[in-house]
């Protein structure tokens, strides 16, 4: 109960501090499409609200005819409209009434083998359910529903799922696998997920050399590809087959008052997947996912570098995130690099991990200019904050009996494939809740550095690591952590600076193991004895200095 109290009152203190604050203004624009206002029904082209009948050549037609006419609003009217994948054209807005509900057919063969790209790399995939390419002034509003019928798309883990909805799913069709862990929802998927790099596009491959594994090959549910003056508002876009909304090299992206819903157990099922685009408002919106939640991405590896497009100019404000693998996020895949990212007064509700930045050796690309602002956390299963270079792959925090090893920190020559993290602004950030307050891990040729984090009120089982780190400030911090002995690890790094940390109680406050130095803290509102530093593993025994 003290410290349920000692929390509290250090949390008004923040809300106080905070409201206070100047947060740094983002330096762009962001052009809005606007449309006539000629309304072309799709019931007019011969659509049937019938929950049965396929509905793509009407509503596709509705919308060729309106960019003919130099645009318009083509309209969706309350009913249940089946429909095939459709694609949509310069000068058109696609508006969903309330109580509309679009769903995407389970007749995968109605989705073609297309070129496209998956996770930051050329591949082959089926048509997206809803794509656009090289198109001018296009939106897709209203207070629908729009639903890709994922389920039949995904496997899913026997893990991820209760035993009597085990048992349906295996009764249901399908193949299980030989470890009865995983099951597929047909042979063509079971062969892709044997495959290496399934669908990615390599020197003499065809179209027709992933025809075997189609059914693999899930689409993404929105696909925008070099687009410009976009406005996607109010609907609701929910059981993606796999990425939700993935904006690809566009400009001028608005996005606010819409709901992204996903099954929690769907692998892949990203809320928004920002990439390499220049421009972008989100706000007022609300996320709960299978997947990362908002995620800024600029290519994978060699691709991603030679393209050398990075996501710039993106202003996050005033939205919700629940379930998720991070709330916000930045990367992998982010070899194009992004800059000039802001973020302000969001919540984060029972994701894995709250402020989540992750690469890896091999994507290069530079993250940098990234300002962060009044986020509020609750019940987070991992960390609060983190930057990690040594992303696996997996999701961020492990199932019930998975073993993970530390990786082995060896120094690598640093080559235009080693990722940078640098200058990142983070501040009034209260969480309730988390496995880890703070996480931070850089590479031994390549610290992450330039971390500013003020104002930070952070309730957890684990304190906070700096591994690999150089130039990390931290202000005004009041860390209460179950687990505290150390409450605080500095692993090779250097320039370590508290200015005010606060904390419960400690048995010791700060671990130096390695190549450590200059660890700087000032420190107050301590009132239980507290071993303030401990040395091991050749860390220099006077790394660290206590400020009055």
């Amino acid at each position: 109960m003290k410290l349920l109290c000692q929390f509290c009152i250090v949390l008004l203190f923040c809300i106080a501090a905070g409201q206070n604050s100047i947060s740094q203004i983002p330096d762009f624009t962001v052009q809005t499409p606007v449309f006539r206002k000629d309304t072309f029904n799709i019931l007019q082209y011969g659509a049937l609200a019938d929950g049965k009948t396929d509905n793509a050549a009407a509503i596709q037609k509705a919308i060729f005819t309106c960019n003919a006419k130099k645009g318009g609003v083509v309209l969706v009217p309350p009913g249940f409209w089946v429909t095939g994948p459709l694609v949509l054209k310069s000068n058109v807005e696609l508006y969903i009434q309330k109580n509309a509900l679009l769903l995407f057919t389970a007749d995968h063969q109605k989705f073609k083998l297309v070129k496209g790209n998956w996770e930051g790399l050329p591949a082959y995939r089926n048509q997206s359910p809803i794509s656009a390419e090289n198109e001018v002034n296009i939106a897709i509003t209203g207070q629908g529903i729009i639903d890709g019928n994922g389920d039949t798309w995904r496997s899913i883990k026997k893990d991820k799922l209760t035993e009597t909805q085990w048992n349906r799913l295996v009764k249901s069709g399908g193949i299980v696998s030989e470890d009865k862990k995983t099951w597929y929802p047909s042979e063509s998927y079971y062969l892709g997920s044997k495959a290496d790099h399934p669908g990615v596009i390599k020197d003499g491959q065809s179209m027709e050399d992933a025809a075997p594994i189609k059914e693999y090959l899930r689409p993404n549910m929105l696909v925008f590809n070099s687009c410009s003056s976009i406005l996607l508002e109010g609907v609701t876009f929910q059981n993606s087959p796999a990425w939700t909304l993935h904006p690809l090299l566009c400009k001028d992206l608005t996005i606010r008052n819409i709901t992204v819903k996903n099954p929690w157990n769907g692998q892949n099922t990203d809320g928004i997947d920002i990439e390499s685009c220049k421009n972008v408002l989100l706000e007022n919106s609300s996320f709960d996912v299978g997947d990362d939640g908002i995620c800024v991405k600029s290519g994978r590896d060699e691709a991603g570098r030679k393209r050398g497009i990075p996501t710039e100019n993106l202003l996050v404000r005033n939205c919700i995130v629940y379930h998720a693998h991070g709330g916000f996020v930045v990367g992998s895949e982010m070899s194009g690099g992004a800059k000039n990212l802001y973020l302000s007064n969001c919540s984060f509700i029972g994701t894995d991990v709250g402020l989540r930045f992750k690469t890896t050796r091999g994507r290069g690309g530079v993250v940098e200019k990234v300002y962060i602002d009044h986020v509020n956390m609750k019940d987070i299963v991992g960390e609060s904050i983190l930057f990690d270079m040594y992303y696996m792959a997996k999701d961020p925090v492990p199932l019930a009996g998975e073993k993970r090893e530390e990786p082995a920190a060896q120094l690598q020559p640093v080559t235009e494939e080693t990722p940078v993290f640098r200058d990142i602004h983070i501040s009034d950030v209260i969480c309730s809740g988390a496995d880890k307050a703070i996480f931070i891990r850089g590479l031994p040729e390549m610290k992450i550095s330039q971390i500013y984090l003020n104002n930070l009120v952070l309730q957890s089982d684990k304190g906070i690591v700096c591994e690999d780190a150089d130039s990390i400030y931290f202000t005004n911090v009041f860390l209460a952590a179950a687990q505290h002995d150390p409450l605080i690890k500095c692993k090779n790094s250097s320039t370590i600076h508290f200015d005010g940390i606060s904390i419960k109680e400690a048995g010791l406050l700060i671990l130096a193991d390695g190549a450590v130095s200059k660890i700087s803290l000032k420190i107050k509102g301590v009132q239980v004895p507290v071993k303030i530093f401990q040395a091991v593993n050749g860390a220099d025994e006077h790394c660290v200095q206590v400020l009055p």
